[in-house]
Formats: C-alpha cells, sequence, structure tokens
C-alpha cells in the first residue's frame, strides 16, 4: 500500500488496525500522521517509544479498554528496538496474535525509520519487515527522487496560494537536497513573505539564508548514512558552489566525535542522546541527535574511530600547500564508505 491510498482509505473513514511506516522519509510519515490523527476523536493519540518500554507493554496497552474513549492511536517509534542484536530473528508471535485479533477501535502504528533502503541498511531493513510481516498494512517511505519532489513543490505552492519563479523552485530544491520535509516548511514562510508577489531566485538566497549551508549538512547526512553515492552527488554541488570544503570536514568531525561518545555511553535512541549531551551542557536539537544517532546505527565503535582518523588524514590534506580539496574529500568519502 502506498501512502496516497492510505489517505484515501482515511477520508472514507476506513482506519488500519495496525500499520507500518518504514522508510526516512518525514514528508510523508508527517503526512499520514496528521490524516490519522484527524480521523480520531481529540486527545485519542498515545505514545510509546520501543527504545524506553517494551514490545510486549505496547500491545498490553493496545489491548486495555479506556474509560475515556472508545477509539485509540497508539504510535511507537523505533520500531526497529523491538528485534535483538545480532542475526536472530526474535519473537514476533506476541505481535502476530494480536494483529489476529485487534482491539476493535485502536489503530496501532509501528514507525521504523532509521534504516534507508539502499547499501547496507538493506538487509537491516528486510529484517525488521520479516519481524513485522504480520501487520497486512506496510508502507514504503522512501526518500523522493529530485524530480518528484520538485513536483510536490510546486503542488505545494499551488495550495499555499502564491506564485514561484520556475528557476527559483529549482535553486529551492536543489539548494535543500530535495528534502521534502524541509522543503515543506520553508514553502509556508514563503507563502507568509509573498503578500500576492512572485518570489524569484535572488529571494530564495535571501529568504532560505541557510540554503547553501544546508547542502553542508546533507552532505554529513548522507556519509553518516554510509550512502557513498548521494554523498559524492552532493560534494559535486559543493564543489561548483564553490562552498568551503574544511567547513564540511569540520562538521564531519563534530557529527563522528559525537557519535562516538554515544555509543560509548550506551545511548539507544535520539531523545537519550538529546538527554545526554544538554545534561553536559551542549544544547541539541532534536534533528541533530536524530543525525548523531543515525551515525551511531551505520558504524560501529571501531568504524566510529577509523573515521576520525580518516577526518584527521584529510584535514591535513586539506591544508597542504595547493592542495585540490575535491579530491581530497572524494577519496575521503571513497575510504570511509567504499
Amino acid at each position: 500500500m502506498t501512502a496516497a491510498q492510505l489517505l484515501a482509505r482515511l477520508q472514507k473513514g476506513a482506519k488500519p488496525a495496525a500499520l507500518l511506516l518504514i522508510g526516512p522519509e518525514a514528508y510523508e510519515r508527517r503526512r499520514i500522521k496528521d490524516a490519522l490523527a484527524v480521523a480520531f476523536p481529540p486527545g485519542a493519540l498515545a505514545q510509546h517509544d520501543l527504545a524506553e518500554v517494551s514490545l510486549a507493554e505496547v500491545l498490553d496497552d493496545a489491548r486495555a479498554l479506556s474509560l475515556f474513549a472508545s477509539e485509540r492511536l497508539i504510535w511507537v517509534l523505533n520500531a526497529e528496538n523491538a528485534l535483538p542484536r545480532g542475526e536472530d530473528p526474535g519473537d514476533s508471535a506476541p505481535l502476530e496474535a494480536y494483529v489476529k485479533d485487534p482491539t476493535p477501535g485502536v489503530s496501532l502504528v509501528f514507525e521504523a525509520s532509521r534504516f534507508d533502503f539502499e547499501g547496507d541498511d538493506k538487509r537491516r531493513q528486510e529484517r525488521v519487515r520479516k519481524f513485522y510481516a504480520a501487520i497486512p498494512d506496510a508502507i514504503e517511505l522512501r526518500r523522493f527522487p529530485t524530480h518528484e519532489a520538485r513536483a510536490e513543490a510546486e503542488s505545494l505552492v499551488r495550495k499555499a496560494g502564491f506564485r514561484m519563479e520556475p528557476s527559483a523552485l529549482d535553486a529551492l530544491v536543489e539548494a535543500l537536497g530535495a528534502d521534502m520535509a524541509r522543503i515543506a516548511v520553508e514553502i509556508e514562510k514563503l507563502a507568509l513573505y509573498a503578500s500576492g508577489r512572485e518570489i524569484g531566485a535572488e529571494e530564495i538566497a535571501a529568504l532560505v539564508p541557510d540554503a547553501r549551508a544546508s547542502n553542508i549538512f546533507a552532505l554529513v547526512n548522507a556519509i553518516g548514512r554510509r550512502d557513498r553515492g548521494r554523498a559524492l552527488e552532493i560534494l559535486d554541488t559543493l564543489t561548483r558552489e564553490g562552498e568551503y570544503l574544511p567547513l564540511a570536514l569540520a562538521f564531519l568531525a563534530t557529527q563522528f566525535r559525537m557519535a562516538l561518545v554515544a555509543r560509548e555511553a550506551g545511548l539507544k535512541s535520539s531523545s537519550q542522546i538529546q538527554s545526554h549531551f544538554s545534561r553536559m551542557g551542549v544544547p541539541m536539537w532534536g534533528s541533530r541527535a536524530e543525525q548523531i544517532y543515525q551515525t551511531v546505527v551505520k558504524f560501529s565503535g571501531p568504524q566510529l574511530e577509523r573515521a576520525l582518523a580518516l577526518i584527521f588524514r584529510a584535514d591535513r590534506g586539506l591544508r597542504d600547500a595547493r592542495p585540490d580539496d575535491r579530491i581530497v574529500m572524494e577519496q575521503f568519502i571513497l575510504q570511509l564508505v567504499g
């Protein structure tokens, strides 16, 4: 089932007893959550995090009858945490039993956003799929290809009731790395500014001041996900824009150092990472904590240590007399995620 099919079903009043959302795309996940929230009475939403509670506790809650609501929406974060470490497939029998006889009026939604559909993540994601195979309704949340992100962004602009030059729309999509969640937020801001004006490319540069810097964060995220192809694409964009590549390397050094600290501290979710660093006096947004958590998941302790050694070597290469920054960074990416 696709996200569009689910949204159509919800409009007809058909609510899933159990649903698996698998994949990293945040924009579609947000749309689904908003649509489900509208389909249920106010106060019906409950949220659990499998980094903090067990699957058995979640199923017990789903079985419990509420004195205050005949319908309930139970949203479960970090669904991957129900699986044991290693190759053990885990015991999914309690979930299978629940799906065969679900509680009337309850929709149980499992969010598995940690793994992508390519590279090393593919095998991990297959384990998640097998564990949750009893759930008949599963939706793949894949990242938007650039052309689909542009089409969706164009649709959002029309719905927001303002006009944007095609070149400006292209610039917005490219600057934000086709990240639909961020594009949607920026379009909301631009709608408030437009007031009947047509938005041009120059205004994108002025109104989205972190647009170029966002490509650096996109590079950091791609490397953190071990997505070599995407990392090289973003590096090409940064090079063409004349971006200062040592700045990207500095962000990477910070990301991998924090990921190593989080791994050594045994932190098991982005919320734990955010709390841990906040207690240490290092303020951190939730999105930043999620980036670090993704890196912790993708890299083992020795791999994180090797990454820091490679960053040191690349930094030394960028400081050499008359270096070719692009070649230095390409070699770094290939060695790290090759």
